[in-house]
């Protein structure tokens, strides 16, 4: 055979690997811009229900009619695109995981793909799982926490209906000449009013969406992690007091400056981080208890072992 040949043999492979991933690339593409098509039919109630925190808010406030606003003509257009941008993507995700699914599957053993297909499969539900806590729990306090410092007016406008049972009507105002009334006078300094914007607003729903849809993965990505034998469960507890320290730099960057939200980020990620902890254990002892059936484990090994470190820690002492 002529080195010609060799050289032709080693790279049809190769081709045959590339045109695969064209064709799931090509699929995936394809899910991906019809769930941004499908989502795009019903961004707008979307839109309604990720500013319902936002709208629930303003109401508490006293804000009978809560408004926002966009300042050009494209601004509300492209909101809904990036509405369909994510919601699309998540639409189309359980095709992306096929089609990567079917990529990779080949090359791993049956074991491998046993262990990987479940963590496909969490990793979606644990994102939903966060953002859902995001959604309804995060979002209104972080409302609650900035809209209660500067909607002054919202509150002033709650007082006058409790007061006087509704807003004063317009024939009580003083006339201006003009097609507008004006407002009654206050002098009392300058009134600080709430105009939100939508593509502000949803930036901070989005941003609280992705960051607890992120941080709901870690059980997902550490038991994946000690599956093939990158951490241990002795490991992740005795780094726990840093762990600590990085949830809580984590619940001060991706929330507003409120002790109670930062709280609630931190406990719930720290919690996850002891599931993850015990779910690796978990994994450890199957693993273990498997080798040891299949005869690569001495329980004798195992009792000399114990031992040492036992001889080890009297001496430490």
């Amino acid at each position: 055979m002529s080195q010609t040949d060799e050289v032709e043999e080693s790279t049809a492979p190769l081709i045959e690997h590339l045109a695969e991933l064209r064709t799931r690339l090509i699929r995936a593409v394809g899910a991906f811009i019809v769930g941004i098509v499908l989502a795009f039919v019903v961004a707008e109630p979307i839109l309604e229900f990720l500013l319902a925190p936002i709208e629930n808010t303003l109401r508490d406030l006293g804000d009978p009619n809560p408004t926002l606003q966009y300042t050009s003509p494209q601004e509300y257009l492209f909101t809904l695109f990036r509405i369909s941008m994510v919601f699309g993507f998540i639409l189309a995700f359980p095709v992306i995981a096929f089609q990567l699914w079917r990529f990779v599957a080949p090359g791993l053993y049956k074991t491998e793909q046993n262990a990987f297909l479940p963590f496909l499969i969490a990793s979606p539900v644990m994102f939903l799982l966060g953002a859902s806590f995001a959604q309804f729990v995060v979002t209104p306090l972080a409302m609650n926490f900035f809209l209660g410092f500067a909607d002054i007016s919202s509150i002033f406008t709650g007082l006058l209906m409790s007061v006087g049972g509704n807003i004063p009507p317009a024939e009580t105002l003083p006339p201006t000449g003009g097609l507008f009334t004006e407002p009654p006078v206050d002098s009392e300094g300058v009134r600080i009013t709430f105009f939100g914007k939508v593509n502000e607003s949803l930036d901070i729903t989005l941003k609280f969406i992705i960051a607890f849809g992120m941080c709901f993965q870690l059980p997902v990505l550490l038991t994946l992690m000690g599956k093939a034998g990158l951490v241990s469960a002795d490991g992740l507890g005795a780094v726990r007091k840093y762990a600590m320290v990085g949830i809580l730099l984590l619940a001060a960057l991706v929330t507003p400056p409120d002790v109670i939200t930062q709280l609630i980020l931190f406990t719930v990620v720290y919690g996850l981080y002891e599931v993850s902890i015990f779910l690796v254990r978990r994994v450890e002892v199957r693993r273990d208890a498997k080798l040891r059936a299949e005869g690569y484990f001495d329980d004798e090994e195992d009792a000399d072992e114990d031992l040492v470190k036992e001889f080890d820690e009297e001496n430490d002492k």
